[in-house]
């Protein structure tokens, strides 16, 4: 770890929300903390960026005693690991943290109801018990509040065809593909295909790699406006003063940052106990108030405090993804958005 990343999350360890810091426990399950702590580690798999999640991580080691391992990648690349190491025999990982946990395939995925599963939205828990949502995304329009004045906003998706001022600055990230799919479910699918198409023909949208380097070059000015980013991205980047915020369309896809433990968890005591963590309120509080992630517990309090009213006003619709739903949704988008 470099010297300047670990000034900063020590910074930002000492920003943690103080009832944050102070809270009980009680997400320690009794039974587990004593064989967790002769495991004496756990490894993370998690595509959550190191400076919201480690200071949150140190909390853990200094209430349990327990040494973090923590591996920080694009969801993909941990999917990829996590597959080399099961065809080698090898078993690194105790848990991931993904929006993605849903397509470790079975054999490599535990069933186990985490105590504090019961606190959070009905939608956030995996009916086989094979993952649970830590915090809930919503993928929604993003702007730049300098380049786009509130007049100018769509009102719905059909709108930005008539915004010819955003010809070529349009920027759309190159696996929405489940955002897609939620148009394609809203509006039906001729109609939603045709949409999409007719967007992508009239503003010729800018393609861009990683929901977080869109959002910050459109805080940054370099583009105007999203077709859509995740909400909690546009409200970190402007609670830390950047001129970008989201307004909300008719569909909004809902999905969940999610946590799964491996079924040959080298660590398995202590992987149970840092699940359960994740769901818990001191967890949730410090994601929320930290890095803007919309709990899935209700009884922690969101970031803006009206995000959830905010999208409930419009249509909402989860949707996640098998990995062979995976493959075809992201063809299709390719053909609409990326054409050869």
């Amino acid at each position: 770890m470099s010297r300047s990343l670990l000034g900063a999350i020590i910074a930002l360890f000492m920003l943690l929300p103080a009832h944050a810091q102070q809270e009980p426990h009680d997400w320690i399950i009794p039974e587990l903390l004593g064989p967790a702590k002769a495991e004496g580690q756990v490894t993370i798999y998690s595509s959550t960026n190191e400076q919201e999640a480690l200071p949150m991580w140190k909390l853990f080691e200094a209430a349990t005693g327990i040494k973090v391992n923590y591996v920080r990648g694009a969801e993909g690349p941990l999917h990829g690991r996590i597959a080399v190491e099961a065809r080698t025999g090898q078993h690194s990982w105790d848990v991931m943290n993904a929006g993605s946990v849903n397509i470790v395939p079975d054999h490599l995925s535990l069933a186990w109801e985490p105590p504090n599963a019961k606190h959070i939205m009905p939608e956030a828990r995996d009916p086989r018990q094979r993952w649970y949502g830590v915090y809930a995304g919503y993928d929604v329009p993003q702007y730049n509040t300098n380049l786009v004045k509130p007049h100018e906003l769509p009102k719905t998706y059909e709108e930005f065809l008539t915004r010819k001022q955003w010809i070529g600055k349009v920027v759309i990230e190159a696996t929405d593909r489940d955002w897609m799919e939620t148009i394609l479910i809203h509006y039906g699918r001729e109609k939603g295909i045709k949409l999409l198409k007719d967007i992508a023909a009239t503003l010729k949208p800018v393609v861009l790699d990683g929901h977080l380097a869109a959002a910050r070059q459109i805080a940054a000015g370099e583009y105007p406006i999203a077709l859509m980013n995740y909400s909690m991205l546009t409200t970190n980047l402007k609670q830390s003063g950047a001129p970008t915020d989201y307004f909300v369309l008719d569909p909004v896809h809902l999905w969940f940052g999610q946590v799964g433990i491996n079924k040959n968890a080298p660590h398995p005591n202590a992987a149970k106990l840092a699940a359960n963590f994740l769901l818990s309120r001191q967890a949730q509080t410090i994601a929320s108030q930290m890095g803007g992630r919309v709990p899935t517990r209700l009884d922690v309090e969101s970031n803006p405090k009206d995000v959830r009213e905010r999208m409930n006003e419009k249509k909402v619709i989860f949707l996640i993804h098998t990995a062979e739903e995976m493959k075809v949704r992201q063809r299709l988008f390719d053909e609409i958005f990326r054409p050869k």
